[in-house]
């Protein structure tokens, strides 16, 4: 609204000064009858010239008054939901940002992948850990999945030696990657950044730190720009962090357990820029983002604004954290790091699968704890109050499904006491009922809850039938109240069609 505005102004003030140049022509034709033709076209030619360059004036001084308006607006829209719609209008950008790179090793992918994984990397004072990155990547992968992901490493670096040195490393070491086309070094060459000196000094940064931070955010634009078409997703990483065992494959499934949910951006680590992951299609709006406010501050707060933007309001973390910060050297002057991830687990493999699936339960819920916050994939619970007998916790999937494994958890570490005291498991079939109130008409109890919780295995051999419904029923009322903590259910292979 405020840019459309400021336009507006602009076209007015061109327009008077348009209007004024035309009724200047039609005074000097009538003046043109009462003086002699050479001082006519002398005086003629220098009012035209006087008007253009106060146009020319006028118009320079309202483009630099609006763009401070507008630098200062948006500054301000950063921290006011208000302004929601209006960062939308502004910041619709489908294309991309008009940059030449440079390809260092590797050439255009030849398909499309389902993930990219993004790293930016500089020059540090102390330390290099980008190999090792780029090693853990393709080690703690099948071969099924690299065929799956993408590596682009964006040597952020005007350092042209460096730039170099490092390609003749990377291509030494990971040669076959290269080849094989799933890892890309490219760089931005330096005439395309912005201003980086003399930029505004917030949160009393010293000057280079300003530079650093902004950089980095330019850094980042780019690397998103050039990724926005590569995949159907993209994971953000740092340049010194191992990652978990088969980590697409634990994505992939969490991925899946959303569908039908909106989100802007999954977390898979609680540390700075690390395993972020985004749509694809929102890459270049968030590049234009963080250009838009380089110089504002760091780039993971502005990940954050971007987010809310975006209407999502919460994190949606999951965990186990699947990457982990192993640098000990900061890139920004080799400061010391030691900031590690203890939510980490090298070995995440076995990670529920949670197929789709409505969830309803007629217990009187707390608050904003509802059903489907049990079934998630983020550090989230199901609260109600004290249930009764005959009180239920329903999930009808989407489809029916074998399923070989089944875990709930109830209660919370400093909530010990709000567990299930008397309940079972069942599974159903054959669903009857509307959308919002769909149940199974038949069920096959499975197990009860031991302290309050439960885990079966080899479901597939106790089941003789799909499954359409689980359900967690209430056998005796309690005073206390209840969370679900976690329910994971593990599928085996799909039904026969």
């Amino acid at each position: 609204m405020v840019l459309m505005e400021l336009l507006e102004l602009s076209l007015k003030e061109v327009l008077y000064v348009f209007l004024g140049v035309r009724f200047t022509l039609k005074y000097l034709d009538k003046m043109r009858c009462l003086r002699k033709r050479s001082a006519v076209s002398f005086l003629g030619v220098l009012v035209i010239c006087l008007l253009f360059m106060n146009l020319y004036i006028e118009d320079s001084y309202v483009l630099e008054g609006n763009k401070q308006l507008i630098r200062e607006t948006a500054t301000h829209q950063l921290n006011s939901e208000r302004y929601v719609h209006t960062f939308k209008d502004l910041s619709n950008f489908s294309g991309s940002i008009n940059v030449s790179y440079r390809y260092l090793a590797g050439t255009p992918l030849l398909r499309k992948r389902y993930l990219t994984i993004g790293l930016s990397s500089v020059k540090r004072k102390k330390g290099n850990y980008l190999l090792e990155t780029i090693k853990s990547i393709f080690e703690q992968s099948s071969y099924e999945e690299l065929k799956e992901i993408a590596v682009v490493v964006h040597l952020a670096e005007f350092d042209s030696l460096w730039c170099d040195g490092m390609v003749q490393d990377i291509s030494q070491k990971f040669a076959h990657h290269i080849i094989a086309g799933r890892l890309m070094v490219i760089h931005t060459p330096e005439e395309y950044y912005p201003v980086l000196d003399g930029l505004k000094r917030n949160y009393n940064d010293p000057e280079d730190r300003v530079r650093f931070r902004s950089k980095q955010n330019v850094d980042y634009a780019f690397l998103l720009n050039f990724c926005a078409n590569l995949s159907d997703y993209y994971m953000m990483l740092e340049d010194d962090v191992r990652c978990a065992k088969n980590f697409l494959t634990v994505v992939k499934k969490v991925i899946t357990s959303r569908e039908g949910t909106y989100w802007v951006t999954l977390e898979f680590s609680k540390l700075g820029y690390i395993g972020k992951l985004y749509h694809s299609h929102d890459l270049p709006r968030l590049a234009h983002f963080l250009l838009m406010f380089y110089q504002e501050m760091p780039c993971d707060w502005l990940l954050i604004h971007f987010r809310g933007l975006l209407a999502q309001k919460d994190v949606i973390r999951f965990k186990p954290s699947l990457f982990q910060h192993m640098g000990y050297y900061s890139s920004y002057k080799g400061a010391e790091n030691k900031l590690k991830d203890d939510d980490f687990e090298e070995d995440s493999f076995d990670i529920p699968d949670n197929p789709p699936a409505n969830l309803h339960t007629n217990i009187n819920v707390f608050e904003n704890y509802e059903a489907s916050k049990a079934y998630s994939s983020v550090d989230e619970y199901f609260w109600g109050k004290a249930p009764s007998t005959g009180d239920f916790y329903v999930i009808v999937f989407e489809k029916p499904i074998k399923i070989s494994r089944i875990k709930v958890i109830t209660g919370t570490e400093d909530r010990q006491n709000d567990i299930l005291h008397h309940g079972a498991l069942e599974v159903g079939e054959k669903i009857v009922g509307g959308k919002k109130g769909r149940q199974c008409t038949t069920y096959l109890r499975l197990g009860e809850f031991k302290n309050g919780n439960l885990e079966i295995t080899e479901v597939e051999h106790k089941v003789l039938f799909d499954i359409n419904c689980m359900r967690i029923l209430i056998t005796k009322s309690q005073k206390e109240w209840l969370i679900i903590r976690s329910i994971s259910i593990w599928t085996s292979q799909p039904p026969s069609q």
